[in-house]
């Protein structure tokens, strides 16, 4: 091996990550599957994937379905996935994106979790464009009137939602077919949208995070002046909010297109 193809990194052991193609491809298609398919998925021939996949069945990694002779993960991959999200911490993960995400999204960014009450802020990163807004850690979010709100509106437990919709006082709110379409939109975008609703000349939008579990971890939300803050769906702000917040929940072990809203 010459000097330069050492000093790329670290040597590993190359027949572990052919066969690491084969966990992943599981991972990517969230069911078990035949060996041609699961070969396939992974970039190899059937003759090839086999003998890794007995391998793994050996020590828990893969297991085959005794009737349909399907592979799926086994007790050994789902042990190490639950031990995995036991040790990540969605708050500190999300605060050190926020320094970056600031600056791309050019104004004050936001981490929410839901509280004893409803949505609550718990980290505040200013941006390089003042806003003149009361948001401080600790500070409530309402669920009608916030981005942040509202994507815990769209994305938590209906039953939770209407709890803490009734202790604001929005009793309305839950019969209004305005709402409940804006919600709809706001699951279908993975995006919420407020102009100048609780302050003129003031926007913000918020993006979901997803567990493991498919269930919402915590709200990212940006605030600006609306002459500076693009709330369309495509702008380069709301993609920068996206992309934050898809790495965090596959850092969270969500998987795309399996998360969904959490269901009371």
């Amino acid at each position: 091996m010459s000097d330069e193809s050492e000093s790329r990194g670290p040597r590993g052991i190359q027949s572990v990550e052919v066969g690491g193609q084969l966990l992943k491809a599981l991972v990517r298609s969230g069911s078990a599957l035949p060996l041609k398919d699961l070969a396939r998925a992974a970039g190899m021939a059937a003759a090839k994937a086999h003998p890794y996949l007995v391998s793994f069945g050996k020590i828990g990694l893969i297991e085959q379905d005794p009737v349909s002779g399907h592979y799926g993960l086994g007790p050994l991959a789902l042990q190490l996935g639950l031990i995995g999200l036991q040790q990540v911490d969605p708050v500190r993960l999300a605060l050190a994106e926020l320094p970056a995400l600031a600056q791309a999204v050019g104004c004050t960014v936001s981490v929410a979790v839901w509280g004893p009450v409803g949505p609550i802020i718990v980290h505040v990163e200013h941006g390089p464009t003042a806003v003149h807004v009361a948001m401080r850690h600790g500070t409530p979010a309402s669920l009608r009137h916030t981005g942040t709100g509202k994507i815990f509106a769209a994305f938590a437990p209906p039953a939770v939602v209407n709890e803490a919709l009734a202790r604001e006082g929005e009793l309305d709110t839950l019969q209004d077919p305005d709402f409940a379409a804006e919600l709809e939109t706001i699951r279908r975008e993975r995006l919420s949208r407020v102009r100048d609703e609780l302050l003129p000349g003031i926007s913000a939008m918020a993006v979901p995070v997803f567990d493991g579990f498919g269930r919402l971890a915590l709200a990212i939300a940006a605030i600006g002046p609306s002459a500076l803050l693009d709330l369309s769906p495509g702008g380069i702000q709301a993609q920068a909010l996206r992309t934050a917040a898809e790495r965090l929940s596959q850092r969270l072990g969500a998987i795309g297109g399996l998360v969904s809203r959490a269901q009371a």
